[in-house]
């Protein structure tokens, strides 16, 4: 029961239609229908998207439920990213936990404010910019330190399969660039 639940909270019921998963389908729809293709290309790589996953050491206010959400909130306009829905929940330990769900995928976040430690995970497809939400993300918590590794979704995906998907592949925004795998800050 306390399964279905947390689902449900979630906007994710099982056990019957929920409105606020239909509620949510729409803004969905409008979002996708607006981009052209949400495949990348840069230096002769294809792949999904960039996969960014953050490590916050020394970092605060990672309690504070509307700091985590405005920060997020502004992780997705830097970025050039849709909102579509913004769960967050707080932790038995004070930390938060929760994600934003973009149309071009997600950014999740747990946070251990007892450790001064935050883990985030950026996955955004398309011309959306996972890289400008480092620097928010380091302003915003105080970061001593970000650790910053990155993956290309899919960028071992066989030809046929890029073919067989009918999609023409986007070129990257102008303002993209190649983030350093570790980051420190001043």
């Amino acid at each position: 029961m306390a399964f279905n639940d947390t689902l449900f909270q979630l906007g994710m019921d099982l056990t019957r239609s929920s409105t606020a998963h239909e509620e949510d389908i729409v803004p969905a729809r409008e979002a996708f229908g607006s981009k052209k293709d949400f495949f990348v290309e840069r230096d002769g790589v294809r792949f999904a998207g960039s996969h960014l996953i953050v490590d916050l050491f020394g970092a605060k206010r990672l309690d504070d439920l509307k700091h985590v959400e405005a920060t997020l909130k502004n992780c997705v306009d830097a970025s050039g990213a849709t909102l579509l829905n913004i769960h967050l929940h707080h932790m038995p330990n004070k930390g938060v936990t929760g994600v934003a769900v973009l149309a071009e995928s997600h950014i999740s976040i747990h946070s251990w404010p007892e450790a001064e430690y935050a883990a985030l995970d950026i996955f955004m497809s398309g011309d959306a910019d996972p890289y400008k939400c480092v620097e928010i993300l380091r302003q915003a918590f105080s970061a001593g330190e970000v650790v910053l590794k990155v993956h290309k979704r899919g960028e071992d995906m066989p030809e046929h399969a890029w073919k067989a998907g009918g999609r023409k592949v986007t070129a990257p925004r102008a303002t993209a660039v190649a983030a350093p795998r570790t980051k420190k800050a001043a």
